[in-house]
């Protein structure tokens, strides 16, 4: 193949055309003018052709290989800009899985966080009660110690009062005894009666006897009343001390019991669910009791009941009022139905069909993973029906409190059956692609009396307990 520019030859040409077109119009110029640069810049060119008939040749003209130029560059910009948008839709791909992995360790992590606070808070909650016990039972046992010793100071009290008064008819006895020894004095100076002066000192005697035992006890019992009165004074300390040892343990599981009914009640307010409906639903659910019956012994004097066991009492009852919300809660869908490596593919809301087309409202959330990978109950309830349903494939739908109920499309297989009671994190079913599906994935939903809410308000909320 060979190549012979004309350059001379298409100039010559290009004179003579101008002298004879000098009177054209202004466009006529502009093209020669046009074809004039191109031929310098891109002069003709022939291709020669050889066979076994002869030799042939094709002319190439300007204008012919710029627009083969043009062809090429446009080409090359085309495949440039196509590799920069995929190379740019790989790097977004990339880096979005990367977010949302990088954003599942952090909710990962933050679930452990939060676990273990809760473990700790638990455990604190236990060793505080534990050692409010072990004061309650201290301070019962000084309160009993502290009643008798009150009973034997008020009977030692009233028997030294029987003592003093005895002493004081002892004394006055004494007194009289004394006068009327005197006046037998008397009688016998004179001579009236010597025979009864071996009865009066007799008497005398018996008498100051008499008042030397009553003396002694009245001693003792003075000694003993001291020693009372300084055993009392002990107990009223330690008494007092149990008072400020048990105010402290109250204190620290009175805020305890505040730090744990917060985020309990917290999670409640996010989805919507009334605190005191779900709880009456769990008294009603859990309602035995039962033992045998012990009459009450009450004063008959109006005595107010001991506040010690009236502050108990009321913390007990607050913390029955938080296993009431725990048990509340585990009939809440908050927990995550796909507990191993996914990511979320479709949101709650509007979005294009992956299958049909166009715009259309995404009822649930889209999890894919690997296929078999365990999908499991996020709540207590009842499976209400666990079979083949149309586009959603294989499903699964459970029953829960205040009208909740979940669904877990396109399984794999299905691990219950209707009727059947499950707990948070039974394995209900392996993740599939059944039904109308571009891949293995798990459609889940949470509806509300037959309205579809967004999963992610829950899962979210489980955040401050879970």
């Amino acid at each position: 193949m060979n190549s012979l520019p004309n350059e001379g030859q298409a100039q010559h040409q290009n004179a003579r055309a101008g002298k004879r077109d000098g009177g054209e119009a202004l466009p006529g110029r502009l093209r020669r003018r046009l074809h004039l640069a191109l031929e310098r810049h891109l002069p003709e060119q022939r291709l020669f052709l050889h066979n076994d008939d002869g030799t042939r040749f094709v002319r190439l003209k300007s204008s012919t290989q710029a627009m083969i130029l043009l062809c090429g560059a446009g080409f090359v910009v085309w495949s440039t800009f196509a590799t920069a948008m995929a190379l740019i839709g790989t790097l977004g791909t990339v880096s979005h899985d990367t977010q949302l992995s990088q954003e599942r360790g952090q909710y990962d992590e933050r679930l452990n966080k939060l676990a273990a606070e809760r473990d700790r808070l638990a455990g604190d909650l236990r060793h505080a009660q534990d050692r409010f016990e072990v004061a309650l039972r201290q301070i019962s046992a000084q309160q009993t110690l502290l009643l008798k010793s009150e009973d034997r100071r008020r009977e030692q009290e009233a028997g030294l009062m029987a003592v003093r008064g005895a002493l004081a008819t002892a004394v006055r006895a004494r007194d009289a005894a004394q006068r009327r020894g005197e006046a037998l004095l008397a009688e016998s100076a004179t001579g009236e009666a010597p025979a009864r002066d071996d009865e009066l000192r007799r008497t005398l005697d018996f008498m100051s006897l008499a008042l030397a035992d009553t003396a002694g006890e009245r001693d003792g019992l003075g000694e003993s009343t001291a020693a009372l009165k300084a055993r009392i004074a002990e107990l009223e300390l330690a008494a007092r001390l149990d008072r400020e040892r048990s105010e402290r343990i109250f204190k620290r599981l009175e805020e305890a019991v505040s730090v744990s009914i917060e985020p309990l009640e917290k999670v409640l307010r996010n989805v919507g669910i009334p605190a005191d409906k779900i709880i009456s639903d769990v008294r009603r659910g859990y309602t035995g009791a039962g033992g045998p019956f012990n009459p009450v012994a009450t004063s008959t004097k109006g005595a107010p009941s001991d506040p010690v066991t009236e502050r108990f009492n009321g913390l007990m009852r607050e913390l029955d009022r938080i296993n009431l919300y725990r048990m509340a809660l585990d009939r809440v869908p908050l927990a995550v139905p796909v507990q191993g490596n996914f990511r979320f593919t479709s949101g709650f809301g509007g979005r294009n069909h992956p299958v049909l087309g166009g715009r259309d409202f995404h009822e649930g959330l889209d999890m894919a993973g690997p296929s078999g990978a365990p999908v499991h109950a996020t709540a207590e309830g009842t499976v209400i029906f666990a079979g083949w349903q149309g586009a959603y494939g294989r499903l699964v739908k459970i029953r829960h409190a205040d009208g909740l109920e979940t669904r877990y499309a396109h399984l794999r297989r299905i691990h219950v059956e209707a009727g059947q009671k499950v707990s948070r994190g039974d394995r209900i079913g392996d993740m599939g692609s059944s039904g109308r599906s571009t891949g293995t994935h798990l459609h889940y939903e949470v509806r509300r009396n037959g309205k579809a809410l967004n999963p992610m308000t829950y899962i979210k909320a489980a955040r401050d307990v879970f």
